[in-house]
Order: structure tokens, then C-alpha cells, then sequence
């Protein structure tokens, strides 16, 4: 039958409807691939480009009190200081309010969610990798920013200085495309270097554990702590300067760096949740789109900050909280959050 030139009309807006819904007829079709044809067809040259162009790396300094910091000053931290001198931070960011230990907070900021399961968090509250998952956990499945980053179709990166870090692995199979896994912090800044150089991932987490292993052992705070973060601030100065010696890098690469907990002075527990220097950590973003010398609760009215108080996730303004690092990192690549996540879920916290 020969069409009408109403049927061929009728095909037209037909075809453009299914354009403008990713070219699928599904309800169920993946937000991600929505997203990417968005982007593609959204008619500004080059608007793929610079998202592809952007990358973000993760950094967590496990067990960092963050008066060590302020103690060892610029002659004895330089490039902590030059990070807060030149991006974008606070020094009186929350962990998780329920625990402030390693794997809760570390699953934090991955899912961007709190720890209680009851009530939408990951369910992580043990501190071993015991085979499980995070999904066995939370009773149910649990994304996270490597899943968001991955269905993106770009690629992730973890870089551990603890081997109960293959929980991640193990939680997120197909979305953690590197990991590497070593216990001495200087090899693992210098294979996180070669990576970044030879093919940046869109994002990139490290975790270095050398303050938290030595204030376990030497007590937070003490002299062997403190050197434990001047190491652990030359090993920043490594990764800034290969940052700072790379175009690609220099250009679209953001830093945000955190803490899973704090550590109190004279003492090598970091357990009881309700201890200041356990539950106060620093958040500091630095390079591609941040703004430099700034105050983060400056820039942020939404968020509030805590003084001195442990403020629990009822307050109507939340501080800035390590389980943030999620969904930053999905502004600056620009990507959507992830889904389920409670902790910047709006993408309002902005460097």
C-alpha cells in the first residue's frame, strides 16, 4: 500500500519521539545510555570532548588527624598546604556518623551512602574483608561511583595500600577495571603515577595507609606519627607534580582528598565514634574546576559547619562528610549521581 503523506508525517514524529528517548520503547532502559545520547546529540562541537577530557582522582589518607596538618605548618606539610592554599577545603569535614573505621567510611564514600542499612545505608559495618559483598551487606544492591563511572563507558581505577580493599573489587566485578593492591605507600604513589601518565582513568581512587598503621602502632599524634604524614605529604608532592607535568592531566584532572577517620592524641584507637579527633577530617579539592583559596563551607551556604559538634544526618544542613567524594566526583565528571546515594545526592557541594 502506498503511504498517505499522513502516515508519513505520523512516522516522522514517531521517529523523533523515539530519538528523544535513546532510540527505545523500554521504560526500564538505562538512565547511562540516556544520558550518553543526550550529550552526543546536544548539537555544542565538542560537548563529548570535554567530558571524556575530565577526570577526577580520589585520594583517602587513612587515620589522618587533621591538627597534624596545622602542627607540621608549611615547612613540614608543603603540599597539604599548598593543595588548601590553592583548591578549595575545610579542615572540619564529618565521617560516617555511625562508625569511624576503615571499611564503613571507605564504602562510604563510594556509595555515597550512610552506614545503616534500615535506613537506606550500605550495611558495612565490619572492618575485615570477610568474602562478603557490599550488596550481601545492605540485603540488597548497593551502586556505587565506580558503577556510575563504568556505565558511563568510561573507565575506573583502585589503588590500595590494604589488602581487605578487594571487598571493592569483589563488590563491583565488572565496574573496577585496575586494582592494585600494595602495602608500601611510595611503590603504589609511583604505580598510581605511571597509571595517570600512560591512560588516565576517569577516576581514580588511593588509598594510602601509612599515618593509620603508624598511629596504631606509635599512637596519633606522636613524633613517628607525625612523620608517617611528612612521608605521606612527599608522596602527594609526587603525584602533583606529575599532575602538574602533563597537559592532559594539568587540564581536566581534579583532586579531592579526605580522611576515613581521625586519631586521637596519645592513644592508637580510633574506635569510639563520639571522640572529636576521630570523627573530624579534612576535605580539600584541588585543580580542573576548582576554585582556588577557598573556604568549602564559604562556597556552600547549604552545608553547615559543625564546630565542634558531631551533627547526625537529621540536621536539615549536614556538614561536609568524607561520603561526599561519591557524587563530587560525579559533578566534576560530569555524571549524574549515584543511585540510592544520600550524601550530596543534590550534586550542590561545589569547589
Amino acid at each position: 500500500m502506498r503511504s498517505t503523506p499522513l502516515v508519513r508525517a505520523c512516522s516522522v514524529v514517531l521517529g523523533l519521539l523515539l530519538a528523544a528517548s535513546g532510540c527505545s520503547t523500554s521504560s526500564d532502559a538505562p538512565r547511562e545510555q540516556n544520558s550518553a545520547v543526550m550529550a552526543s546529540s546536544s548539537g555544542q562541537p565538542g560537548a563529548e570532548t570535554a567530558a571524556t577530557s575530565r577526570y577526577v582522582l580520589a585520594i583517602s589518607v587513612d587515620g589522618l588527624n587533621r591538627r597534624a596538618i596545622t602542627k607540621l605548618g608549611k615547612e613540614g606539610a608543603p603540599n597539604f598546604h599548598r593543595l588548601i592554599r590553592r583548591g578549595a577545603s575545610t579542615l572540619n569535614a564529618r565521617t560516617e556518623l555511625e562508625r569511624t573505621i576503615t571499611l564503613p567510611n571507605h564504602t562510604g564514600m563510594l556509595t555515597g551512602r550512610r552506614v545503616d542499612k534500615d535506613r537506606g545505608g550500605h550495611g558495612v559495618f565490619f572492618n575485615d574483608d570477610n568474602g562478603r559483598t557490599v550488596h550481601d551487606a545492605a540485603g540488597h544492591h548497593v551502586s556505587s561511583v565506580f558503577r556510575e563511572v563504568h556505565a558511563h563507558g568510561r573507565k575506573t581505577a583502585l589503588f590500595a595500600s590494604k589488602t581487605k580493599f578487594r571487598f571493592f573489587k569483589r563488590s563491583w566485578p565488572a565496574s573496577v577495571d585496575t586494582i592494585t593492591i600494595d602495602l608500601d605507600n611510595a611503590r603504589l604513589v609511583d604505580r598510581t603515577r605511571a597509571d595517570l601518565v600512560a591512560h588516565p582513568h576517569a577516576f581514580t581512587f588511593l588509598h594510602l595507609s601509612l599515618p593509620d598503621v603508624v598511629g596504631h602502632a606509635k599512637d596519633f599524634m606522636s613524633r613517628p606519627y607525625l612523620r608517617a604524614v611528612r612521608s605521606t605529604d612527599k608522596r602527594l608532592g609526587e603525584l602533583l607534580r606529575t599532575i602538574r607535568h602533563h597537559t592532559r592531566l594539568r587540564e581536566g584532572m581534579t583532586v579531592i582528598l579526605t580522611a576515613d577517620h581521625g586519631g586521637p592524641t596519645g592513644s592508637g584507637n580510633h574506635g569510639d565514634m563520639t571522640r572529636r579527633a576521630n570523627y573530624q577530617v579534612p576535605f580539600i579539592m584541588w585543580g580542573a574546576g576548582v576554585t582556588k583559596g577557598a573556604d568549602l563551607y564559604d562556597l556552600n551556604p547549604a552545608y553547615r559547619n559543625p564546630g565542634k559538634d558531631r551533627r547526625g544526618y537529621a540536621a536539615e544542613r549536614q556538614p561536609i562528610r568524607n561520603g561526599d567524594v561519591a557524587n563530587v566526583a560525579l559533578t566534576m565528571l560530569g555524571m549524574s549521581e549515584v543511585r540510592g546515594s544520600e550524601h550530596d545526592v543534590r550534586q550542590d557541594l561545589r569547589p
